[in-house]
Parts: structure tokens; C-alpha cells; sequence
């Protein structure tokens, strides 16, 4: 049934689709209907190898009744999770408020504080292979009953979810015989993801044992440490084991690592650059050399955090988009052309901008180039010409407002319970800190104190509490996100186009 055929019949269907849907629900059976699937062959990269099938991503199609009943399931079953502190503390993925800025956010604030103490970090990104596709049903069930407690009906139905599943390939008018699933999670349902988190939340807690940090979004896994300049080499070691015992653990549970795409990156201050080790690393059975640049959610980490490969590709990308969109902005109306600049250009200096804080003037001005341009292209105007007035006329921050306005809505979210637990814990308030003095009336934030700006003060504890004390109170006190994040932006506005 097309999604605009039942929305436009609404009424008229509710009354049976939630006879349906009850009668799913009290017998823990799962129409065979609605676990039929069709995958579009979707490219992970566009430089990937178009005739090897490994280079596709398989996508299941499922009809939009299924996804109604899956969206009813998954909404009782994380607010059961979340009312019991069952989800895994450490992984960002599918939930609300979680994203793949806040999981990097947490991770890099970690690695600054740790560099500003005088120490090293490594850093660790795990690859799996084909990771939802090889869940396996029985050990997922068992998983659900013992370490969540499901039972009775409610595992019925999951069993019957996951069994009986059929899908097939379909590439412009012609498509595969239909093929029985017998394991993994279908990617592009709605309960898929959340039942892959489940199945790999013990994880995390088998590489805190090695004293490590662990960080996920998805089946991406992140492994960081910290130690002093002459323990790297037990710092290398420990890790080598939590991998080993990582790489057992998966096969165990029918996942597998890959050696071949794990990546490890040692950080260090610029001055202490030169204590990093350069020998390989053990990963499993094989050695993976250290890498200076790494790309982890999407941003770019150099060894130095620096983020001067972030800034670098960053632009490079926003004004591959202005190029293209050059090319046929005489065919679009401004309306149409502004659209086209906010989502591929504009969208791309705004991503993660919270790890910004804090970066050198001459790196932030190549990011304000990108909107300069962006704006000029908007208005037709040329390159000679002063782009304030159309910045103002945009209503576009610059570049320092923008990482600003982004850090204050974090630490708003933090503070109003609305942002991730392993964000907000780092925030303190100066009122529980100290009540007995004056400054315990004020809603501030404390300022942990840093050795080094160019380290430590980037760190979002730090960074997000100075852009919080700077606020007025009237902007600190307003009682919703969406009015503090208007008067937010009205007050950094007015502070960056002052004249």
C-alpha cells in the first residue's frame, strides 16, 4: 500500500490496523506479510568497486504497516529499557538525544584533558564486518531474556519478529526469487538497530575491564587510553589483550572483527609530539601501524588535535558544493538556491562544530571563507565585495558565533536533562559546589581549571561552562529549548554584527 494511499485513508483504516496490531501484540505472532523485504543495492562510497557486492550496503524495504507495528514495539521497549537504566551508557546510536556529535564530543574532550595533564592518548576505531547481518537469532532471544528480563509473550513475539523472514533484490524492473533470512537484523527497520544495540552492549563493559575507554555508535567502536610518556608500551599492551579478548568475544557471538580496517591513532601535545611511538601495533593476529589523521564519525582527528585536517576537508568539500551549484544557480530561484547552500554547504561547517572551540583565529577564518562565498553565490555579488551586510541580511552567525551558539544549546540540554548522561556528568553546577557562598545563588557553571588554552580550554567541560557564564540570566533562566535557542542566537547576533 503506498505511504499516500493509507495517510489519505487515515480514518477509515485506523479501526483495522489497530485490530491488527493488537492481535500482533497479545499473541506474539508476526504476520508473514509484513517481514517480506526488498533490498535496494545502496554504494557505501562512491569510489568503491561497483562490480564487487561487497561494496553495497543492503537496505530492506518493508512496507509501511510493518513499520507502524515496529514503531509501537520499539517505543514500549526503550521506554522499558530507559525506566530500568538497561541501555548501554556508551553507545550513541538510535536514541533520542544521542548523536554522532555528542559520542565524538565526549570522546575528544577525553583526549584534550588528557593531553593538557601532561600525558598521551591512543586511540583505537574497531571495524566489524558485516556486523547486522551476522546477529544470530537464538543467541539475541537468550541475550533479551537473561539481561533483559523479556518473557512470556513479549519474547513470542520477538521470536516470530526475527524468524521467517524472507527478502529479496530488486534493481529497476527486475528482481531476485525470494531467499529465507536466517540470521541478522534487517537494516531500514526501526526495531533492526535497537535489538543490534542490545546485542552488543556487553562489549562495552569487556574492554572497561582492561582499564580502557570504550565509546559506540552503532557497530562503530571506539577503544582510548591514557598513560604517561614512558608507559606506552604497557599502554599498547593492554590493548592488544582487550582486542584479543574483543575479537573473542565477537566470534563467540557470530561477529567478526576486521583486522584490515581498524585504525590507531596516537595523540600527543605539540611538544611532546615526538615521545609518540611509531612501531605497529598488535590488532589480533596482525600488526596495524599507527596512522597520523583518522576519520571518526565523520571528523577528522590528527595526532596533535589540532583539527587542521578536519578545517581542511571541510572546505575542501563546502566549496566542491559551491562549485557545483555555480554551475546552475542561473536555473534556480534564490529561494531554491538558498536551500541547496544550507543543506550542502552550510550544513557541512556546521557539523560537529562543538569540537572547534577554542581553535586558533587563522583556522576558524578559513571555515568563515565558506560562508563568505556561500553568501556572495546567494546574492550574486562579487568577490570584491564586503559580504557583512549579506551576512546580516542571512541572518547568518560567522563562524565563532556558530561554534558558540552550539556549545550554550549543549550545555542547555545538559542541564535540563535532554542531553546524554555522559555529557551531562560533566557539567557541574557552581550551586552544588558551593552552597555557602554568594556565587551559589548565581545558575553558573564551574570552569575546571586547565593548564593550557590550546588544549585543555577546548575541552567541552571547559568550554561550554565559559559560554554558559557569559550568558545573561534572563537567557539561562527560559523554561524551553526552542526560546532559550531564539534568544540564544538573537544575543550572539547582535554581538557579531555590532558596528
Amino acid at each position: 500500500m503506498p505511504t499516500w494511499l493509507l495517510k489519505h485513508n487515515v480514518i477509515l483504516l485506523a479501526p483495522f490496523l489497530c485490530h491488527l496490531f493488537n492481535w500482533s501484540l497479545q499473541h506474539g505472532v508476526v504476520p508473514s506479510l509484513m517481514k517480506a523485504a526488498y533490498i535496494t543495492p545502496i554504494l557505501k562510497k562512491t569510489d568503491m568497486d561497483t562490480t564487487d557486492a561487497k561494496s553495497y550496503r543492503p537496505i530492506s524495504n518493508l512496507s509501511v504497516v510493518s513499520k507502524l507495528l515496529e514503531r509501537l514495539v520499539s517505543k514500549q521497549l526503550m521506554n522499558y529499557l530507559r525506566d530500568n537504566q538497561l541501555l548501554p551508557d556508551r553507545q550513541s546510536a538510535y536514541r533520542a538525544f544521542h548523536s554522532t556529535e555528542t559520542a565524538v564530543l565526549r570522546v575528544l574532550s577525553d583526549i584534550l584533558l588528557a593531553l593538557d595533564s601532561g600525558n598521551l592518548a591512543m586511540l583505537t576505531l574497531l571495524d566489524l564486518s558485516a556486523a547486522f547481518d551476522s546477529v544470530d537469532h537464538v543467541t539475541l532471544l537468550r541475550r533479551l531474556q537473561l539481561s533483559y528480563g523479556l518473557g512470556g509473550t513479549v519474547i513470542s513475539w520477538f521470536a516470530s519478529y526475527l524468524g521467517g523472514r524472507t527478502q529479496c533484490v530488486r534493481l529497476s524492473a527486475t528482481s531476485s526469487l525470494p531467499s529465507v533470512v536466517l540470521h541478522g537484523v534487517p537494516q531500514g527497520s526501526v526495531l533492526g538497530p535497537i535489538l543490534f544495540l542490545l546485542y552488543t552492549a556487553d562489549l562495552l563493559q569487556l574492554i572497561r575491564h582492561h582499564r580502557l575507554h570504550p565509546h559506540a555508535y552503532a557497530d562503530d567502536t571506539q577503544i582510548y587510553g591514557f598513560c604517561s610518556p614512558g608507559d606506552t608500551g604497557a599502554l599498547q599492551e593492554r590493548l592488544s589483550v582487550c582486542v584479543d579478548e574483543v575479537s573473542s568475544w565477537m566470534m563467540a557471538n557470530r561477529l567478526q572483527l576486521n583486522p584490515a580496517k581498524t585504525e590507531v591513532l596516537w595523540c600527543a601535545s605539540t611538544r611532546r609530539h615526538y615521545q609518540i611511538p611509531t612501531g605497529p601495533v598488535r590488532i589480533g593476529d596482525s600488526t596495524v601501524t599507527p596512522v597520523p589523521v583518522v576519520r571518526d564519525l565523520g571528523v577528522y582527528v590528527d595526532s596533535c588535535v589540532t583539527m587542521s585536517a578536519h578545517v581542511t576537508a571541510t572546505v575542501r568539500a563546502c566549496f566542491a558544493a559551491l562549485r557545483m551549484i555555480r554551475s546552475v544557480r542561473r536555473s534556480l530561484p534564490r529561494h531554491a538556491l538558498l536551500t541547496l547552500v544550507r543543506a550542502l554547504v552550510v550544513s557541512k561547517v556546521d557539523y560537529c562544530n562543538s569540537v572547534l572551540a577554542g581553535l586558533p583565529v587563522t583556522l576558524l577564518q578559513r571555515l568563515q571563507s565558506v560562508l563568505n562565498a556561500a553568501a556572495r553565490l546567494v546574492y550574486s555579488a562579487r568577490k570584491s565585495e564586503h559580504t557583512t551586510p549579506l551576512l546580516r541580511e542571512l541572518h547568518w552567525l560567522r563562524v565563532p558565533e556558530r561554534i558558540q551558539f552550539r556549545l550554550g544549546v549543549l550545555a542547555y540540554r545538559c542541564l535540563n536533562g535532554t542531553a546524554p548522561q555522559y555529557l551531562a556528568e560533566t557539567l557541574q553546577r557552581t550551586a552544588d559546589v558551593r552552597r555557602r557562598l554568594r556565587s551559589a545563588a548565581t545558575s553558573t557553571l564551574i570552569v575546571p581549571s586547565t593548564r593550557r588554552s590550546t588544549l585543555g580550554d577546548r575541552a567541552f567541560p571547559v568550554a561550554a561552562a565559559r559560554v554558559w557564564n557569559t550568558l545573561p540570566p534572563s537567557s539561562r533562566a527560559k523554561t524551553s529549548l526552542q526560546s532559550f535557542r531564539r534568544d540564544l542566537k538573537t544575543t550572539l547576533f547582535k554581538a557579531s554584527f555590532t558596528d
